[in-house]
């Protein structure tokens, strides 16, 4: 349950910020592409992401998740 509200609270967030919109508009850019990159990152890269950057943080994200599960278990 704590999984489910806590991809609920991070889907409110993107949503919040504007960056559901964002992808969603560099997905259908890339979709209506007559010729496919064949690098779809760079694609990416050129409605100014920063790919690595965004996975980078993600990772960051999701180690500190971790340690703050792993907190909360020890005080529960």
């Amino acid at each position: 349950q704590a999984v489910d509200q806590k991809k609920e609270d991070f889907r409110k967030y993107l949503e919040r910020n504007g960056i559901i919109d964002a992808l969603t508009k560099v997905l259908v850019g890339l979709h209506e592409e007559p010729e496919k990159p064949g690098n779809p990152r760079q694609f990416l890269g050129g409605a100014d992401l920063d790919v690595d950057a965004l996975t980078w943080e993600n990772e960051e994200l999701k180690r500190k998740v971790q340690e703050v599960e792993a907190r909360l278990d020890e005080i529960t």
